[in-house]
């Protein structure tokens, strides 16, 4: 046996152990992103006139006037992290999410650029890498998604044109 064959078969070993973990990872990067927009949607829905002072004086949102980008925001920070929670339409609402966060790191530029502040954009970096992997991987088998996916499943895009003459 070769060395290669020996790291290969090592590391084929350590996937089939590894990929056990993968839905507890995914509910846990779901909870976690989804903890911190939550935070931050509560925080704003509670204090609303706060809320609008920053909206109209510190974070520079394009296209939207303050108000209505204060209500958009809020309703982002606090419905698409509970389709996370849930797991229920996890990939609409890890993009929606991921707008949210994109926003808030645009709007709030002149901070979260600054020298000094590196901390605070890594945490939206961090945020937006999870968001991501949950839109492209999915939510895993500990979601709504996966149980309403058994029950309702759709048949493969191939299928469909098959059956149709495609």
């Amino acid at each position: 046996m070769n060395l290669v064959h020996i790291v290969h078969i090592s590391n084929a070993s350590l996937g089939r152990l590894l990929d056990r973990f993968q839905s507890s990872f995914a509910l846990g990067a779901r909870w976690y992103v989804s903890w911190q927009f939550l935070k931050s949607g509560y925080l704003k829905i509670t204090s609303w006139d706060s809320t609008l002072y920053l909206f109209q004086n510190e974070y520079h949102t394009p296209v939207l006037p303050p108000h209505i980008a204060a209500v958009t925001g809020t309703f982002g920070e606090l419905f698409f992290p509970s389709l996370l929670v849930l797991g229920f339409a996890s990939r609409f609402g890890a993009l929606g999410l991921f707008a949210v966060n994109a926003m808030a790191v645009i709007s709030y530029r002149q901070v979260l650029l600054a020298d000094g502040f590196e901390a605070a954009l890594a945490q939206h970096v961090l945020w937006g890498t999870l968001i991501a992997f949950l839109a492209v991987y999915g939510p895993g088998k500990l979601s709504l998604d996966h149980l309403l996916r058994g029950k309702h499943a759709t048949p493969p895009l191939a299928v469909v044109t098959a059956t149709r003459g495609g």
